[in-house]
């Protein structure tokens, strides 16, 4: 965080969709952290969350309820004087989003029109901060993305990103919604609980002696980010607000990993031996090669990465080895 703005979030009213998510637990305990008074919009309990094994769900206030729901979501801006909005809320999964589109659409697209005009129908919201992709980009010859290449999204799961990326844009400029979009890379670390992405599933494996599953051929490239370093992006995104409305940003690493490499290295951190990935090659939807550009938020939001995959893979495992003995 921005050192000059060491008590920028004490007690402002922040909302926060699809807090007990990955980076949606991180980022809402980051927040309890710093003294905001954070209401969440959550759509199912999960027991098991990150938000719920830190304990950061009983410092907050809980809305139950789906992003489609407009009403709802204007009655909680409005009720609890909403400064600043992070819209993490998603239908996640891309082999998800492939068996089921219409829901994701639901979700993803309808879910962000509505906070969105919610923003805009309420003048006391200074700050929205909207979760796009990297997967926005959609399939591109030349790498790494940059933030001027067209947003084209070609399966679901995508299509759903590049379609939010574009609303916020539009939102802002038609209307002036203090709105910021955020395309990260991959995001991991402690408290993915879902074991379909590379990462925790290939840990979850390992500490069940299993062989990892690798659905590609493993030669994919993807930027590994992690989630406090996304929180971290996150949380600059809204504090220079003022400055950068209608912008989007990449982050990541701009370090692009091949999924068997990334297997490879936790397998090595497990200790485990004589074990290897069954390669299944049957992946479907999913594009070859994605990596950012940072260029541009570390000129204009002085932002960099603190986290490499090499140097966090260890304590990811460590944390998954305490939680799957729940």
């Amino acid at each position: 965080m921005n050192k000059n703005k060491s008590n920028f979030w004490k007690n402002r009213n922040v909302c926060v969709t699809g807090a007990n998510g990955f980076l949606g637990s991180w980022l809402t305990r980051q927040l309890v952290q710093e003294g905001a008074k954070v209401v969440c919009l959550i759509r199912d309990c999960e027991p098991r969350s990150f938000l719920r094994a830190t304990g950061t769900d009983s410092k907050i206030t809980i809305v139950y309820g789906e992003l489609e729901n407009y009403p709802l979501i204007e009655r909680l801006f409005n009720e609890y004087e909403i400064e600043t909005c992070f819209h993490l809320a998603a239908q996640a999964i891309v082999t998800t989003a492939n068996r089921f589109p219409i829901s994701t659409f639901e979700s993803n697209i309808r879910g962000t029109w509505n906070i969105l005009e919610a923003a805009r129908q309420n003048p006391q919201l200074k700050r929205l901060v909207v979760a796009s992709s990297d997967k926005a980009y959609g399939a591109k010859e030349k790498m790494p993305y940059t933030e001027e290449a067209t947003l084209e999204g070609t399966n679901p799961y995508d299509f759903s990103k590049t379609c939010t990326d574009l609303m916020a844009q539009m939102y802002f400029k038609s209307y002036g919604t203090p709105v910021a979009i955020a395309r990260c890379g991959n995001l991991y670390g402690p408290g993915d609980i879902n074991f379909d992405r590379i990462v925790p599933g290939t840990i979850r494996s390992l500490i069940q002696r299993t062989s990892p599953i690798i659905r590609s051929d493993g030669t994919y490239l993807r930027d590994y980010f992690y989630v406090q370093d996304g929180v971290n992006a996150f949380f600059r995104l809204a504090e220079e607000m003022d400055r950068i409305k209608g912008q989007a940003f990449n982050f990541g690493t701009e370090l692009p990993t091949s999924v068997i490499d990334v297997v490879n290295q936790i397998i090595k951190v497990s200790g485990i031996k004589n074990i290897s990935p069954k390669i299944l090659s049957i992946a479907k939807g999913e594009i070859k090669v994605q990596y950012l550009s940072c260029s541009k938020a570390r000129k204009i939001l002085d932002w960099q990465p603190k986290f490499l995959l090499k140097d966090t893979l260890k304590n990811t495992y460590q944390w998954y080895q305490k939680y799957l003995r729940l």
